[in-house]
């Protein structure tokens, strides 16, 4: 029987990338856990196949080999003690940023440590022995069919980035016996740019995203840069108010993307480019590509659509593009922008009532703020529901948006008060996020520049919204899941004695027109002192305003009208159903 590539997915995959990564240098050292590898690897013409019985002197034949040649060059050995011998030659190649990729085939890495013959651990190494380790395990899902590329494209282009150097795969093999694959898998090859490296062609990409997390200020000279490569190829800001990001091509996407049952028409750029760091929205667009620019150069996939890494600052990558184009398209007086702009402000006029909550206060809070001030949000809901609405572009908006945790929030907005004293410093956070780092109040270092809107509603409504998974268990979820029933279960006096205690300005409402009353108070910028204000609200209102929300462009008829407000009735209320039933006579 002609024998071909082995049935092992991962292993089909390995040997693919390493073909679109130029690596056709191949050093085998003989034994078992590697046969699926090499008579994969043999039996294709495009490799250049090696013999080395000894896998000391196979690892010092590619230091050769790669110095000689100026090519990456790939070792491949057997399980038990065979990859040990590769720690002098692989150490010589660290120093010298040789692009070296040690391929040590191994038995089922749940083996280790129950002494299973000729297994070992390879899951640590020495800090000078290869730039990048990972595990290629078998693949039985599209998820391990992700992270099997991901992380085989990772290890290849930590070969060659920062100098070079050696890389290891620890790949799996189920010895399989089976070599009738004729054809490899496709592929997603991830390439890596650099400064100095030729940089890839982008003038066939018709619609761009720019997609921002959370980012630090932007300079005048990349806000410059962005709103320049915007105009002339067509591209569009995704943003959060974390993002920061003040030019002219912006647009708050949560609000959009979080519109249920809506196809918005808008969601077709073919290329994403992600800035930044953590990004809490994913783009939406459905079939783009993404190129990540970082000076990190990580190779980072949210999304799943990374094709392409820049390591250079973002300055330098829009000023090369903005380089190759000296006019300005016809397109710019409707560019991709101004439709998602218009589009959002469409969506934004249908929200006519709202219940008293997060979202209610976010929406009519947050264009009144302070010029110039800077806004803290915690996470969760309170997130969620002022990214519905527009960040007036003279205010900075920071947030733990690295993590999204739920600690710190609190003690980060003292933090960036430190830093500002002369800039008033408002903060938004829930209940559950203010007692978890309430301690933080008492610094002594603050001063009279915070202002503190705490949502009390009872003990984490994130769990009882009717999206949340944890809605399927009802009242249940309030017993271990969410946190009701903690810090005095909505006590009117725990958190203002506290305060008070400590100093600070106590307000509170619990109603929308106590609110608009107490909330010019809050806003003042000549408070002598810093303020808390307290506003209690309910899980139901903040679970029907963001139904609402998410429901602002489906409109109902019929038999579909009246099944849909029964199901609101179900997970949200009876004020859920007459807040969209005004919305829907509204329209």
């Amino acid at each position: 029987m002609d024998k071909y590539y082995t049935s092992e997915k991962h292993t089909q995959i390995l040997i693919a990338l390493l073909k679109e990564h130029g690596v056709k240098k191949v050093i085998v050292s003989p034994g078992t856990a590697n046969i699926s590898f090499v008579a994969s690897i043999q039996h294709d013409p495009y490799f250049e196949i090696y013999s080395s019985s000894e896998e000391r002197s196979a690892a010092f034949i590619a230091c050769g080999l790669a110095t000689e040649s100026g090519e990456p060059v790939a070792l491949s050995c057997t399980g038990s003690t065979a990859s040990r011998n590769y720690v002098p030659g692989l150490t010589e190649a660290f120093y010298r940023h040789l692009p070296i990729v040690a391929i040590t085939s191994t038995q089922h890495l749940g083996r280790a440590g129950s002494l299973y013959p000729q297994h070992i651990d390879r899951s640590a190494h020495m800090v000078d022995l290869v730039k990048e380790s990972i595990s290629v395990e078998s693949v039985y899902s599209e998820e391990d069919e992700w992270a099997c590329e991901l992380n085989i494209n990772r290890a290849l282009i930590a070969m060659r980035k920062d100098g070079g150097g050696p890389v290891h795969i620890n790949l799996v093999t189920e010895f399989s016996r089976d070599y009738s694959v004729k054809k490899l898998p496709d592929i997603k090859m991830i390439r890596f740019f650099g400064c100095e490296d030729k940089m890839p062609d982008i003038k066939h990409f018709n619609r761009i995203a720019i997609l921002v997390g959370v980012h630090r200020k932007w300079s005048d000279l990349l806000k410059k840069a962005v709103d320049e490569f915007c105009c002339k190829y067509n591209a569009v800001v995704l943003t959060t108010h974390s993002s920061n990001y003040s030019g002219d091509y912006g647009v708050a996407f949560p609000l959009i993307n979080g519109l249920l049952h809506y196809e918005n028409g808008l969601d077709d750029a073919n290329l994403v480019i992600h800035i930044g760091d953590t990004a809490r929205y994913v783009s939406g667009m459905k079939k783009a590509e993404m190129w990540r620019v970082s000076l990190d150069g990580k190779v980072a996939d949210p999304e799943k659509k990374l094709t392409a890494v820049f390591q250079m600052k973002e300055e330098s990558f829009f000023g090369y593009y903005n380089g190759m184009i000296d006019t300005i398209p016809d397109y710019a007086e409707n560019c991709y922008a101004k439709q998602w702009q218009q589009l959002y402000d469409s969506v934004l006029e249908k929200v006519k009532e709202l219940p008293f909550s997060n979202v209610w206060i976010a929406k009519n809070m947050l264009s009144r703020l302070p010029s110039g001030c800077v806004l803290h949000l915690g996470g969760s809901n309170t997130a969620r529901a002022w990214n519905y609405f527009k960040l007036p572009k003279d205010i900075t908006c920071f947030s733990n948006d690295g993590t999204m945790g739920i600690d710190g929030q609190v003690s980060a907005l003292i933090g960036e008060s430190l830093a500002s004293p002369d800039k008033l410093h408002f903060g938004v956070v829930g209940d559950l996020t203010f007692f978890y780092d309430m301690n933080s109040l008492g610094n002594r270092h603050i001063g009279n520049n915070i202002r503190l809107l705490v949502i009390n509603n009872g003990g984490g409504a994130e769990f009882k919204l009717y999206s949340h998974i944890a809605n399927d268990f009802g009242d249940e979820a309030d017993d271990y899941i969410a946190a009701s029933g903690h810090f005095g279960n909505k006590s009117p006096e725990l958190i203002k004695d506290y305060v008070q205690n400590l100093g600070y300005k106590y307000l509170t409402a619990s109603r929308m027109d106590e609110f608009e009353q107490v909330l010019p108070e809050f806003l003042d910028t000549t408070m002598d002192k810093s303020v808390v204000f307290e506003v209690f609200t309910n899980y139901k209102d903040e679970s029907d305003a963001v139904y609402i929300m998410n429901h602002l462009m489906q409109p109902l008829s019929g038999l579909a009208r009246e099944t849909a407000k029964e199901t609101i009735r179900k997970v949200a209320g009876e004020k859920a159903v007459n807040a969209v039933r005004k919305i829907i006579r509204g329209n």
